[in-house]
């Protein structure tokens, strides 16, 4: 049995869980989500102990890696609907900055052009000053993803530290030619 598949999934006050088939849907108050799951995997809600079980219906290699995984996809989506995710990035280098116009992220990183990328309609993206992004949303994926290509724009070098970053990223610097005198 899957250590993390077997464990049930708690369902706070608030939260609105519908199973048809092989789609589960998740509403709370900060927003809705679906997914839909394979059928080698059952999920059930037990409504007085306000817990989603997740049971698989073969011993197959497949059918044992997806039990876990539809467990953990769940129970993201609960939290998702209940706290929300957010991830911080921080611009590391002078003159480079980032605003937020419409659906727009704007990036001067350096290069002859701003960057113009286009904000997913499922995240929230603030930046409270110029050197500091807040990416939030109740889709867990949807916010890494786009905190991902943002971070892809211009990733921290090891020799200056410039670039966007994760906030308490580390980045591993090196030493550059001049220490070799």
């Amino acid at each position: 049995m899957s250590r993390i598949g077997k464990v049930p999934v708690g369902v706070p006050a608030g939260v609105k869980v519908a199973i048809d088939d092989a789609t589960v849907s998740v509403e709370g108050p900060l927003g809705k989500l679906q997914q839909t799951f394979l059928p080698a995997i059952e999920v059930r809600f037990d409504e007085p102990a306000k817990q989603l079980l997740v049971a698989r219906r073969g011993e197959t290699r497949q059918h044992r890696a997806l039990h876990g995984l539809t467990r953990a996809l769940i129970r993201n989506m609960i939290v998702g609907v209940t706290q929300g995710f957010e991830k911080k990035l921080e611009i590391v280098g002078v003159g480079y900055l980032a605003a937020v116009q419409k659906d727009k992220l704007q990036l001067r990183v350096g290069f002859a052009n701003e960057v113009h990328l286009t904000i997913p309609p499922a995240v929230k993206v603030t930046c409270p000053d110029q050197t500091h992004i807040v990416i939030k949303g109740v889709d867990k994926q949807a916010v890494g993803q786009f905190a991902a290509e943002v971070r892809g724009v211009r990733k921290p070098e090891p020799y200056k530290g410039k670039g966007i970053r994760y906030e308490g990223e580390q980045v591993r610097r090196k030493a550059g030619k001049a220490v070799s005198k």
